[in-house]
């Protein structure tokens, strides 16, 4: 295996480093908190066989509650409570922990409840921090609770995101389409986002998650067609990509080349229609994300793709991430050989004296900093080598939509 030796030290690296700074973000949700720290711990003890590592994530998610129960309130999936709820979902439903989540989360649910109806109201769907993230918690809920009347809850909630993304999406030629505000520079922008963070390609990836139940299909399936024909018009072949990152709404601005990324670009176009594919049991469908997912292969280069750090968010382990899973459900060579390229370019990006395990996030146009958490960190780029190393089958990559 590629590096294997250079990946356990580095990974190593990683667990020393969380080890000291777990506690370092103020914030508490999967990807922009410590929870997403303490997944990492659970993965990690299982990796090693080493149950220090679990009893370190207890301590994690033991802290979470404790900040919850002193006041913290920030609800969103990516960094606050509903992405900490995820958490202990996932970590139950995976046997990493035993927990009575029926009990233990209800508590926190009314509030995540009128945040996701607020987000609605104003037609602000993000996957990271709006009401699809509600979405994905009360989905994961709704498929593990054991009490029939939180699932009469959940499906109810669920039906009423589902109506709002009804209500404010738009219909034309193309398909349905749903609009969002962005900054460029210091004006504002309406646009069609694509992408999987904070744009279409979520709200296709949801809705295939949705359909898999009988209760959601007779309205999440006109919203999944006809999402999955406008991001499929908007193909261009902009440079090397094949989808713009977003499309003006108001403007005559041409369309530019997308990065190489888990939150912009091709990678979660293709990802999520193939997902969309395997729910529909579409068989053009899954070429067509077969073949969005094989050209993004012959990307190259830090600089040509946008790669700017080796995070999951837009570094060079999220590409791997993403290639190597659908490698697996695919099957696609060149797919695991853009696994193994990433995974080397990743390694190449640990070059910072002062970084944690030499690594630093780095965003356009700011300096370089030290991060643990899931989307931009150490965290994140510890569970991506896990899960190239391992033998067995880590789920964690469903918190991005991945998998």
């Amino acid at each position: 295996m590629l590096q294997k030796k250079d990946l356990e030290k580095k990974l190593e690296e990683i667990a020393q480093a969380l080890e000291t700074k777990q506690m370092e973000s103020p914030h508490l949700g999967v990807l922009a908190g410590i929870s997403g720290v303490a997944m990492f711990f659970f993965y990690y003890a299982k990796y090693k066989r080493d149950n220090h590592y679990g009893t370190v994530g207890n301590r994690v998610l033991e802290e979470c509650l404790n900040r919850i129960s002193n006041g913290y309130s920030f609800p969103t999936y990516c960094t606050g409570i509903a992405g900490v709820g995820w958490v202990f979902e996932h970590l139950s439903e995976n046997n990493f922990i035993e927990i009575k989540n029926d009990k233990l989360l209800p508590d926190i649910e009314d509030h995540l409840y009128h945040k996701m109806k607020e987000r609605i109201s104003i037609g602000h769907y993000d996957f990271l921090h709006g009401a699809i993230g509600y979405g994905v918690y009360f989905l994961k809920r709704y498929k593990n609770t054991q009490s029939e009347k939180l699932k009469i809850k959940y499906e109810a909630y669920l039906k009423e995101l589902l109506e709002g993304l009804k209500e404010t999406s738009e219909k034309d030629k193309s398909g349905i389409k749903w609009s969002s505000e962005i900054k460029k520079g210091q004006s504002p922008e309406i646009v069609y986002n694509l992408s999987l963070s904070h744009g279409m390609s979520s709200i296709v990836n949801f809705l295939a998650r949705t359909y898999e139940f009988d209760e959601f299909q007779s309205l999440a399936y006109p919203l999944l067609k006809g999402s999955i024909s406008y991001i499929l018009s908007q193909e261009k072949s902009i440079e090397h990509s094949l989808f713009p990152s977003t499309i003006s709404k108001n403007s005559k601005t041409v369309p530019v080349e997308s990065r190489l990324s888990w939150c912009y670009g091709d990678l979660g176009v293709g990802l999520s229609l193939h997902k969309a594919s395997q729910i529909l049991k579409d068989q053009e469908l899954s070429e067509d994300a077969s073949r969005i997912l094989l050209h993004s292969t012959n990307r190259k280069g830090l600089k040509a793709c946008g790669v700017v750090d080796a995070s999951p968010c837009h570094g060079a382990f999220g590409l791997a991430q993403i290639y190597g899973t659908m490698f697996k459900l695919t099957k696609l060579k060149a797919l695991g050989k853009a696994t193994d390229y990433w995974v080397s370019e990743g390694l190449k990006l640990a070059i910072y004296k002062d970084g944690y395990a030499g690594f630093k996030q780095q965003r356009w146009n700011d300096s370089p900093v030290n991060e643990v958490n899931l989307l931009e960190g150490i965290a994140g780029i510890g569970l991506c080598i896990i899960s190239y190393l391992s033998d067995f089958e880590p789920n964690w990559e469903e918190s991005l939509m991945i998998k």
